[in-house]
């Protein structure tokens, strides 16, 4: 079974920085090269919403327009390890975020498409 775990959130001030980083186990051989991979948030009382995915290039990338310039998904196929930069952060990126993957390229920042999920991470952005 395809087990996703975070690290890396926590507290920062506006204008600093946090990585995000989702180790993946259980993928019977394959690497993360081999899937679909996105990052989602949930603020209180917000739906979930899209942050950014990555396709099966390396090149194929989506960003949600609010973190267009200043969030950057990456993946390490060795490490089976994706991440996601976070720079200038603001009050209103404080929210949970999830890392995600799945079997098939194309669903972008719709959830529905990701079958393995990873545990959540709160994020706050607060001087």
């Amino acid at each position: 079974q395809v087990r996703l775990v975070e690290s890396g959130g926590g507290l920062a001030q506006p204008g600093g920085s946090l990585r995000l980083s989702c180790v993946a186990s259980g993928l019977s051989g394959y690497t993360l090269d081999y899937y679909a991979l996105a990052w989602f948030r949930q603020a209180p009382g917000k739906e979930r919403e899209g942050v950014s995915s990555l396709g099966f290039s390396d090149s194929d990338t989506v960003y949600a327009d609010s973190v267009k310039g200043r969030f950057t998904i990456s993946r390490d196929g060795a490490k089976n390890t994706m991440y996601l930069q976070m720079n200038n952060l603001k009050p209103e990126d404080s929210a949970v975020y999830y890392c995600a993957a799945g079997g098939t390229s194309g669903w972008k920042l719709n959830h529905r498409g990701y079958d393995y999920w990873g545990q959540g991470l709160q994020v706050t952005v607060s001087s």
